[in-house]
């Protein structure tokens, strides 16, 4: 096995066109048609909430994840929609004023999500996949994400098991997620209390 460096894919990166190309074709090669990202990298990786890590061995694409973060404009409108739900009107001479409906002002849980933890078959059980969701989390963490949510098969059971041991909990069960006859867990990782 090859040294594995895990590498942040940017739009002005010398390899982009031919990262974007292995991990499409890795991603059509894993899941059914309907469930691939594939058709969508490009556009995706194209706005500025969007971020792909891979893991490079020797120039090759072991595996991959990638994850998107609230845009200031869903932010902004989520704490708008907040501060309205959790806060009266009053009037201060003549003029509308807002006041919180209890001591403490509320806060906006952000959260992210990742979407798609993918590794290639030869590299699966040599540790790329946690060193990507590891990069990710840490990547979120600089981004002040509060709580990280993905989605998994419940019949992936390696997967769930590394979600687990990186402390990620079951939120609940989403039936016919991926197709009538399967279902997903919403899992989650919080750490805006620590």
């Amino acid at each position: 096995m090859g040294t594995s460096v895990i590498v942040e894919l940017s739009q002005n990166s010398k390899n982009w066109a031919d990262i974007i190309e292995e991990i499409s074709r890795l991603e059509k090669k894993i899941f059914p048609k309907h469930e691939s990202l594939a058709r969508s990298f490009h556009e995706d990786l194209k706005k500025k909430n969007c971020g792909l890590l891979y893991s490079d061995v020797n120039g090759e694409v072991a595996g991959y994840v990638m994850y998107s973060w609230p845009s200031s404009l869903f932010a902004s409108i989520s704490k708008l929609a907040a501060s309205v739900e959790y806060s009266s009107i009053a009037e201060e001479k003549g003029k509308p004023v807002r006041v919180p409906n209890s001591e403490e002002e509320y806060d906006l849980l952000i959260e992210t999500y990742l979407n798609g933890n993918v590794v290639k078959e030869n590299y699966r059980r040599q540790g790329h996949g946690e060193a990507l969701l590891k990069a990710a989390i840490q990547k979120c963490r600089t981004r002040n994400i509060q709580r990280i949510c993905l989605y998994v098969d419940p019949s992936r059971n390696p997967a769930m098991i590394l979600y687990q041991k990186l402390g990620f909990q079951v939120d609940n069960l989403i039936e016919s997620y991926y197709s009538s006859d399967r279902n997903a867990y919403r899992m989650y990782l919080d750490f805006g209390y620590e």
